[in-house]
């Protein structure tokens, strides 16, 4: 099998390796409907536009989590949110 295909036929966006409820509640709030969705969106955005809808600064490990949502609904293989961490430290400022 294809990792489109297997990427396609991911439904649920706790089928996303390290996202659970409160991630996918934050998809949600952003208005995705479909984990494909996410495919092509830029993580930093996300995690912006989640500041901003909530009117908080959320927790910038959050922005590790999008990050891999993102590349694993990209094709990458899965990988643990905090391995995320070393790059968004050295694109952003979020610590």
């Amino acid at each position: 099998m294809n990792k489109t295909k297997t990427r396609l036929e991911v439904k649920r966006f706790q089928d996303i390796p390290n996202v659970g409820k409160a991630i996918e509640k934050s998809f949600i709030t952003l208005g995705f409907t479909q984990p494909v969705e996410l495919a092509g969106k830029d993580p930093y955005q996300l995690y912006e536009d989640l500041c901003t809808v909530t009117h908080t600064r959320v927790d910038p490990c959050v922005m590790d989590i999008f990050i891999s949502a993102v590349r694993y609904m990209e094709g990458e293989a899965p990988k643990k949110w905090w391995e995320y961490t070393a790059e968004r430290k050295k694109n952003t400022r979020s610590n």
